[in-house]
């Protein structure tokens, strides 16, 4: 154990550079439906029900909407910056108090929308279909 400072900044930069080379063996992110569009709906976790849902139904309507259920985060995919720049608007709807939309705006620099839910219950499709539709019927 060593307690030298300049050793231990040496060592935290190590480690920093090991997780962001763990990128390169990190599948591409894939879409689920256009490539580019109006709104991107980005989850992880236990939202992707209530999310996949959702897009399907918006999609079947006709609806320019695709979504993007993250599996690792960090590091995120290589290609998440490049997805997120080509849609309008970026929901991300999170069962806390938003952590993955500060990530998401920090590291991409793109404006997110926001659905938040700490109650201890996951999403409906009806509440993630309420804030797509909200978010489409503001941006036409």
């Amino acid at each position: 154990m060593s307690y030298d400072p300049q050793n231990h900044q040496h060592m935290t930069e190590l480690r920093a550079e090991k997780v962001a080379k763990i990128a390169d063996d990190i599948p591409p992110q894939t879409l689920d439906g256009p490539k580019t569009g109006r709104l991107l709906v980005v989850s992880w976790g236990g939202t992707y029900g209530a999310c996949a849902t959702a897009v399907h139904q918006a999609q079947q309507r006709g609806e320019a909407v695709t979504h993007c259920q993250l599996r690792y985060l960090n590091p995120l995919p290589r290609n998440l910056g490049d997805i997120l720049q080509r849609f309008d608007t970026v929901l991300v709807p999170e069962l806390n108090m938003g952590q993955l939309q500060l990530l998401l705006r920090t590291q991409y620099l793109v404006d997110t929308v926001g659905l938040c839910k700490v109650q201890g219950k996951p999403f409906t499709v009806g509440e993630v279909t309420a804030k797509i539709d909200e978010i489409l019927q503001s941006d036409s």
